[in-house]
């Protein structure tokens, strides 16, 4: 979902454009600063629509959940784009990743269903940054010096602290969302890939049709049910409105999403992964009276710590690649 190492800088859109990217426009300065209050506002909607979701699994289930979460969320980027520019190009890479996201949804609704917490689901989350660092050696030919793969390693020293044994997360659910995690730094790649092709509208507008088939397929499985089970043709009045939230946000989300990492760099953005964790504790805490473990904190502010900091050492080659260009530069021009 942003600027990988080793992808390069992004083609924007043209300000204003939803639809198509325009591959030889740079990204200014501006235009970053604007990419990442988009991203920061979308992760703040998309929590907002994760507590939505979990108000109403207890009674529709995680099947219907992802059927919902498709009709509502598609049907209103079919309205905002007017029906414009939803053609896909890179139609493989886009039903791949669309596909994994569903899977990906439906681990993160069975968990939250199954009693696990906002706030403990990010924290394992906080660890698809350092995925991504390691998935973009064999998928991006990214380089990664001793520092980063130190940094890398306190990183998952602190995934395993939060998940040790006797602690709040030691529980299977958590194995589940670890690998929902590696799934979803993966997206993250491909989502940045697909901003080269395809505008915004295309990408999020496929991203959530599909979950209404895949949804429904579900539907016959019980492990899929609220625990009441087969879910209602159509939810009580709290629910309804809580999946209608849902579908409305994800949209709006994704489509802050779809435009912010076009706009800004992978490096910049970075940092902003983390912030569910913050508005998972918050919003768990208002809603359900949930208050994290120590062991759950601690762990994630050392994943995080080790996060940020190979933010650092991402800019810093980077500053250091830019510097040899310009003596590089200087040197052609010198008689």
């Amino acid at each position: 979902m942003r600027d990988v190492p080793g992808v390069g800088r992004q083609a924007a859109w043209p300000p204003g454009s939803m639809g198509k990217p325009a591959h030889s426009v740079v990204p200014s300065g501006e235009e970053a600063v604007r990419g990442l209050a988009l991203v920061a506002l979308g992760y703040g909607v998309i929590s907002a629509a994760d507590a939505a979701v979990k108000w109403a699994l207890p009674e529709v289930g995680p099947a219907a959940a992802l059927a919902w979460r498709g009709l509502v969320g598609g049907l209103a980027v079919l309205i905002v784009s007017r029906g414009r520019n939803l053609i896909p190009v890179n139609r493989r890479l886009l039903a791949l990743r669309s596909l994994l996201t569903c899977a990906i949804s439906v681990t993160w609704y069975s968990a939250w269903l199954l009693g696990v917490s906002l706030a403990d689901s990010y924290a394992v989350a906080a660890a698809a940054p350092l995925l991504m660092t390691l998935l973009a050696i064999p998928l991006l030919g990214e380089r990664v010096g001793w520092r980063r793969w130190t940094s890398t390693g306190i990183g998952f020293c602190g995934v395993l602290f939060m998940l040790q044994p006797g602690g709040e997360l030691w529980r299977w659910e958590s194995a589940m969302l670890l690998a929902a995690t590696a799934a979803m730094a993966l997206t993250r790649i491909w989502t940045r890939v697909l901003t080269r092709t395809d505008g915004p509208y295309a990408i999020v507008f496929w991203l959530l049709l599909l979950h209404v088939p895949v949804g429904l397929l579900l539907l016959p499985f019980e492990v899929f049910w609220p625990a009441a089970g087969p879910p209602p043709l159509w939810p009580g009045a709290l629910a309804a409105i809580a999946l209608l939230l849902f579908g409305l946000f994800n949209a709006l989300a994704q489509l802050l999403f779809a435009r912010g990492f076009a706009l800004a760099p992978i490096s910049a953005i970075a940092p902003f992964e983390y912030t569910p964790l913050l508005w998972g504790i918050g919003l768990g805490y208002l809603l359900w009276g949930e208050v994290p473990a120590w062991t759950t904190l601690g762990g994630a502010a050392v994943v995080i710590g080790a996060g940020l900091y190979n933010v650092h050492r991402e800019r810093v080659r980077r500053a250091e690649e830019r510097a040899k260009l310009q003596v590089k530069g200087t040197h052609a021009v010198t008689p």
